[in-house]
């Protein structure tokens, strides 16, 4: 279990959508599936947090990508659409008390998130 320990500061997520959230490609071989855990990890997200969804998909499938997303109550202020293939890359500073201001969480392709836990810890 890989739990991430957050403050109480409103977050910025990113996520990529194919083989983080959904089986990748599933919507080419004829339906979007969602990941195990996706469901509930998203919903642990508080609202006034701003997610943000990246994939590779062309244009071409945001109705069906978007409609899908809705379908499934997977919540996200923004997602983009026909980005690279290659490495997402965030850089960031910390804060001057310490804290963390940026993770990178990788996960092997079509495992889902049941396996990631968010805790907001209040010390920090």
């Amino acid at each position: 279990m890989q739990e991430l320990r957050l403050s109480t500061l409103k977050k910025t997520w990113i996520f990529d959508l194919d083989g983080t959230l959904v089986i990748h490609n599933g919507y080419k071989e004829g339906q979007d599936v969602l990941l195990p855990g996706v469901k509930e990890f998203m919903s642990q997200i508080p609202e006034d947090d701003y997610i943000m969804i990246l994939t590779s998909r062309e244009k071409e499938a945001e109705l069906k990508t978007t409609q899908f997303l809705k379908d499934n109550g997977i919540r996200y202020d923004h997602i983009q659409f026909e980005m690279p293939m290659g490495e997402r890359l965030l850089f960031n500073d910390d804060k001057p008390s310490g804290l963390q201001m940026c993770y990178g969480i990788r996960h092997s392709r079509n495992v889902g998130l049941e396996d990631t836990s968010i805790v907001i810890d209040e010390s920090l």
